[in-house]
């Protein structure tokens, strides 16, 4: 029995050691002699054992006393409803001895009444251990938000068998002086035998009793495997990997080898610091390559990244043995979720490669890359007017430039500056300066509102569209935070650039008044139900005020 039980599963370990303690008394009460449980074997004196276990109605209080703790254990412990396994199995146990030890005294069968009855006493014992247990750890430590170790309430719990079955023995008259004698010489080969086995349970006690490795721990095995520790069982510790593996590792393993704990410090949230690495040429400023990426990083929060630190860009190296002709860069951040740092790097990555290409900073190349292109002039030409009349498309399909020609078209479209942004990226901050308006040529973005510290998503903006029109054009702050929610390219326009056209046309302010007003006011006056005079009241009033801002933001006179 006892090799069974400890090379079984580790998650019934406690279990069998109950069944076994029930298996071995009721093997020594039916193989006791019959003197030794039994003062008198007449049917007066099994009567009156049978009158010690109590009246039936007494199976009822524990039948009650058992629905109780199973209502409480569903109520405020459902995770714990296995435990009741057990208490139903002793329950069965107890009514099957008190309807056994009565029928044998029925048919007058009086040398193994005594024994029924010590069997049936006992299972009623350990009954009450079970569902005091139960109650006490389960119950009432969680009420008072306490919680014991699975192992230390197992333990305590097939202490209390032993001592009861002892007890028993005891008072039912057997001698365990020989049976104590006989234990010792087999629990020193079985000790010998399964000193390793012993070893893996006295380490799941350790490690549950001090709790230096929680369930919920992300740690670090041998050759960098990394996982999450699922379980701490008797004998070994379950640990899920980030590649749907399981790991089953023994306890004393965990306790011999030198284990680390990702991102978990005393009184500190959980967090761990990951690095993406990256190259860029030696003609560009670090401290430019920084800026940028700092900006970039920092500006909105990041799924799974901690706020504190800040996730940040560093120069790792320069040349390496003097032979590459690049800066070794990398960003720091702090992960917060330690089961998606693959989608976490990536998304960084991604920050990294949109910021850089929107302040025309590139990636490094291999210096032994050799690149052969066709690049003349005339190709150069070629692809410029391919460029160009792409951005004069996206211009001509904007309602902003419908009153514009194909002349200031062109001039226009030979402004836009390229800017792209990830995903998550602010392109505009409430409250800032502007210097841009933005033309959105893919992707999409939202338009957040921050009013008084709460922020509440006001709008919509899908490609192809434009935004950032009022403060490039009258000098206002931003009035809205736009940030994008998919990878998005923009071009941006500058003031000076729209400026060199109306002074050319004035008449083009008043147009584009017109429009912007439009834009700005028309749901405003569908939401307020004005009439048509109405209407062109408030959007003669709202366009000649604009003009007015206009003119003399730009020194139109």
């Amino acid at each position: 029995m006892l090799v069974l039980s400890v090379r079984g599963s580790s998650r019934y370990a406690a279990l069998y050691l109950r069944v076994h303690v029930l298996i071995a008394g009721l093997v020594l009460a039916l193989a006791a002699p019959s003197d030794a449980l039994a003062q008198d074997a007449t049917t007066t004196i099994d009567r009156g054992r049978l009158a010690s276990l109590g009246p039936p109605w007494h199976l009822a209080a524990m039948a009650g006393a058992l629905v109780v703790a199973a209502g409480l254990v569903r109520r405020f412990a459902p995770q714990r409803r296995r435990r009741l396994r057990p208490a139903l199995v002793l329950f069965a146990l107890h009514v099957g001895g008190y309807a056994l030890g009565h029928a044998f005294a029925y048919v007058a069968w009086t040398d193994r009444v005594s024994q029924i009855v010590w069997f049936t006493s006992l299972m009623g014992t350990f009954l009450i251990i079970h569902l005091s247990a139960l109650i006490f750890f389960d119950i009432v430590l969680r009420a008072i938000r306490l919680e014991a170790a699975n192992i230390v309430s197992d333990l305590l719990v097939g202490c209390a068998y032993i001592v009861a079955f002892i007890q028993g023995m005891h008072t039912a008259g057997v001698n365990l002086s020989s049976i104590v004698a006989t234990s010792a010489v087999v629990s020193g080969v079985v000790g010998l035998s399964l000193a390793p086995t012993i070893g893996n349970i006295l380490g799941g006690v350790a490690l549950q009793l001090d709790n230096s490795v929680s369930e919920g721990d992300w740690i670090q095995l041998d050759a960098n495997t990394q996982g999450k520790v699922k379980a701490i069982r008797w004998r070994h510790t379950v640990v899920e990997t980030r590649n749907w593996d399981t790991i089953i590792v023994p306890n004393a393993t965990l306790l011999s080898a030198n284990i680390t704990i990702l991102g978990k410090r005393t009184d500190q949230a959980l967090q761990r610091r990951y690095w993406v690495f990256f190259n860029v040429d030696f003609r560009h400023s670090p401290s430019d390559v920084i800026a940028v990426l700092n900006q970039a990083l920092q500006s909105a929060p990041l799924p799974n990244v901690a706020a504190d630190p800040k996730p940040h860009c560093i120069l790792l190296d320069l040349a390496r043995d003097g032979r590459d002709s690049f800066g070794y860069y990398a960003v720091r951040y702090w992960l917060t979720d330690l089961a998606v740092d693959d989608p976490t790097n990536s998304m960084i990555r991604e920050r990294i490669h949109s910021a850089l290409k929107r302040a025309g900073i590139p990636l490094a190349l291999p210096a032994t890359a050799v690149f052969l292109s066709q690049d003349d002039a005339e190709h150069q030409q070629a692809k410029r007017e391919r460029e160009q009349a792409r951005r004069v498309e996206l211009l001509r399909r904007l309602v902003l430039f419908q009153h514009f020609n194909e002349t200031e078209l062109a001039q226009v479209a030979n402004d836009l500056v390229y800017a792209a942004f990830a995903r998550n990226e602010v392109i505009t901050q409430q409250g800032h300066e502007a210097h841009w308006l933005y033309i959105l040529a893919r992707g999409t973005c939202e338009v957040v509102l921050d009013d008084a510290g709460v922020k509440r998503q006001v709008g919509a903006i899908r490609a192809p569209d434009f935004f950032g029109e009022m403060a490039v054009m009258t000098g206002e702050r931003r009035s809205a935070t736009v940030i994008a929610t998919s990878a998005c390219d923009c071009y941006r326009l500058d003031k000076d650039a729209f400026k060199r056209i109306v002074v050319e046309r004035p008449e083009l302010a008043t147009l584009v008044s017109t429009v912007l007003v439009q834009r700005r006011e028309g749901l405003r006056q569908v939401q307020e139900n004005l009439d048509a005079e109405q209407k062109r009241n408030q959007m003669d009033g709202a366009r000649d005020k604009l003009l007015a801002q206009m003119k003399g933001f730009f020194g139109l006179g």
